[in-house]
């Protein structure tokens, strides 16, 4: 039996998804632990791509059991739209979908909060209601899957909730109020979509890991970008390292075996916040177009820069990785020389630590080491002994300098252009 969770390593758009869904062969239990459809993870299945937002990587195998934990927040006009996506293409949804009784739902009135709120660009979020929705949690206003089944109970916090958000909308942002009961209406009708779904999926993964089953936990976006151990403000709004998947699914720590750290061959970020090694000339371009970087659910273009071993550094305390996995290292191909940012110069002083202070994160200037590039084409390379010693050369660095093994190598978006030096199950 193994219990393995899956954490992005930098700030999101790590790969995930690729390395989810080829550890899902050895699994029978998928797990989302966190975070919304503002998650978009990529996979590329006989030459289809598939993007998923909600539903578990796992859900592109038969047979495996896939779960939306308590930790997420979930639209469901968002899911019904992916399952209806998925049914389309052949993908069984109906006897493998388990969704939370305790999960939290994202409803109009998040979103439309979230929209007005960004129209000065504030955070550079998805505007998806994912924000707004955890604040309601936590001020215990929000609404959960399990109130679809009450109608009672659902349209008593709908209306509790309307009086402050129209008010604010119309008084503060000068929009138009929503309608109780045209969202009641709407939620009913989801309700009646979704309700063979709704599951005490806490009490269905600690019976499947008694039981000796493989459970994989499938965390979204980045350690950076961690509500509490993340670049704070520009994060998101959940804990998106290790401990979120605890508590995101009502299973103890001492359940887990591994945790796996997901870490892109170089660096990329999305919407506002600092990026001590973002590349802002031709080169960081030309590493956006060849890695198709553009966020899988806007589309928006993702920050490129050379790799963060400090930042790395950070995610591996916080996580406590057993091993790493390092994707879109075909990417690299072509580069004569390669930076890796190995500390940080800060006024007059040098950093080795992640700094929690955004004004001297801003400030901080990359301290670099300097790697041999390669020329030889690795796309699609299986074996680690076929990879070009300059590109060994830079993997044994990044795996001496966080002091974790590298078990996984991905070679390609397809499913099989991937190195196994160390299966992790």
């Amino acid at each position: 039996m193994s219990t393995v969770i899956i954490i992005g390593a930098q700030w999101g758009d790590e790969g995930k998804g690729k390395i989810v869904d080829f550890l899902t062969q050895k699994c029978d239990y998928v797990v989302r632990f966190q975070g919304g459809c503002n998650a978009g993870h990529t996979v590329v299945v006989d030459d289809k791509k598939y993007i998923l937002h909600l539903i578990p990587s796992g859900i592109l195998h038969k047979n495996k059991k896939c779960i939306i934990g308590n930790g997420v927040v979930l639209d469901p006009a968002a899911l019904l739209k992916e399952i209806d996506t998925l049914n389309n293409k052949g993908i069984e949804i109906d006897n493998n979908l388990y969704i939370a009784k305790n999960c939290h739902l994202i409803m109009p009135y998040h979103i439309a909060i979230e929209e007005e709120s960004e129209k000065n660009g504030k955070i550079g979020t998805t505007k998806k209601g994912i924000g707004p929705c955890y604040t309601d949690k936590i001020a215990r206003n929000g609404v959960r899957m399990i109130d679809l089944l009450y109608p009672d109970i659902l349209m008593n916090k709908i209306k509790v909730n309307l009086e402050i958000v129209n008010f604010l909308l119309v008084n503060f942002y000068n929009s138009k109020p929503l309608n109780e009961e045209h969202i009641f209406s709407q939620y009913l009708d989801y309700a009646e979509k979704l309700k063979y779904y709704i599951s005490d999926t806490d009490i269905v993964i600690n019976n499947a890991i008694d039981e000796g089953r493989n459970v994989l936990f499938e965390g979204a976006q980045g350690t950076l970008l961690d509500i509490d151990h993340g670049t704070y403000p520009y994060v998101t709004s959940s804990n998106t390292i290790a401990g979120g998947a605890c508590t995101g699914t009502g299973v103890s720590p001492k359940k887990i075996d591994r945790i796996i750290g997901i870490v892109k061959a170089y660096t990329t970020r999305v919407g506002e916040g600092p990026f001590p090694t973002e590349i802002k000339d031709n080169l960081g371009e030309t590493i956006r177009q060849k890695g198709g970087e553009y966020g899988a659910t806007t589309g928006r273009p993702r920050r490129c820069g050379w790799l963060d071993l400090v930042g790395l550094k950070h995610a591996v305390r916080v996580n406590c990785f057993t091993g790493i996995a390092i994707t879109k290292l075909d990417i690299l191909n072509g580069i004569d020389k390669l930076k890796v940012c190995v500390g940080y110069k800060y006024t007059n002083r040098r950093i080795d630590e992640f700094p929690k202070e955004l004004e001297i994160l801003k400030h901080c200037e990359p301290i670099y080491e300097e790697l041999p590039g390669w020329k030889e084409e690795i796309q699609g390379v299986k074996e680690f002994d076929q990879l070009p010693e300059n590109a060994k050369a830079y993997l044994n660095f990044i795996e001496d300098f966080l002091k974790v093994k590298i078990q996984i190598i991905s070679t390609g978006q397809k499913r099989d252009e991937i190195i196994i030096k160390e299966f992790p199950l």
